[in-house]
């Protein structure tokens, strides 16, 4: 296997992104991934007032985003695995808990998001419809999601190796990675680390996209409060979209059985420090 000689690093969506390959990427190729990030982005950022979510949280329709059918209809399954916890118009929830478009990290108290959810979002035939007031927010899976769709537009390019990394969600091509899985309660520490040589890994953790006391982005659709059991999570499956929904299913109870469905690999640890893994899982743990 390749190992990657070249290095591009960027931010984008509120994250470091690193792209390693086997051959530097030149300007054609770094002006499409960016165009690629930035059209993405544009379509599902609840921050940006330009964006399709933006504009359809006040009603009507708009034409859907290429990933649209694939995004949201893995979001049916992990609503159902998960018996409503994943939720994609969890946005508002979010917001009123202060991760809002403002960045204002002024908690309001918590609100559910609209357990009917398919009743005030669809999609057909190349059109997203949403009632007004909905707040779309696919941050359960389309970081992973957009590392598929940055590694496909890199590999033309890439040689023969190329690994895609986003803040720690990561697809591997062509070349063996020894991933670190960092402890959420000590960023200087692992707990493991996950040796892949092809597909992706993807990790959520309540130390991350925190504020206040207690507060972070992984919610319980249900309720609008933070998931309390988990501190962190990892999945590794073919496919990053995947391995972003895995783990951010792996925060409740139907995450494991989720997993086994869409034959990923994981590890979860709890609040207490406890650790659990799925039964294939190959990653080396530090216990």
């Amino acid at each position: 296997m390749s190992v990657p000689a070249a290095s591009w690093r960027f931010d984008a969506i509120g994250t470091t992104w690193r792209i390693d390959t086997s051959s530097p990427l030149d300007e054609t190729a770094r002006g499409r991934i960016g165009a690629l990030v930035d059209s993405f982005d544009r379509s599902w950022s609840r921050f940006r007032e330009d964006s399709t979510v933006t504009v359809l949280s006040r009603g009507g329709e708009a034409p859907a985003p290429p990933d649209a059918a694939a995004m949201l209809d893995a979001y049916v399954v992990l609503d159902a695995a998960t018996s409503g916890a994943v939720n994609p118009l969890v946005g508002e929830a979010l917001a009123r808990r202060g991760y809002d478009a403002a960045y204002s990290f002024d908690d309001r108290g918590a609100v559910p998001a609209p357990a009917h959810w398919l009743d005030l979002l669809r999609w057909d035939d190349g059109v997203l419809h949403a009632e007004a007031g909905v707040s779309v927010d696919v941050g359960a899976l389309g970081k992973g999601r957009l590392v598929d769709l940055v590694l496909d537009a890199v590999l033309p390019y890439a040689g023969e190796a190329a690994v895609v990394d986003a803040g720690g969600d990561l697809r591997v091509r062509g070349t063996t990675q020894r991933i670190a899985l960092e402890h959420p309660y000590d960023t200087s520490r692992a707990i493991g680390v996950w040796t892949l040589s092809e597909g992706a890994l993807c990790a959520s953790a309540v130390n991350r996209r925190a504020w206040g006391e207690g507060l972070h982005h992984v919610l319980d659709a249900r309720t609008g409060v933070p998931v309390r059991q988990y501190a962190a999570t990892w999945a590794v499956a073919p496919d990053a979209m995947t391995a972003d929904a895995v783990a951010t299913a792996l925060f409740f109870d139907g995450g494991p059985s989720l997993a086994a469905d869409w034959g990923a690999e994981w590890v979860r640890m709890r609040t207490d420090g406890s650790v659990e893994w799925s039964p294939r899982s190959e990653a080396e743990l530090f216990l």
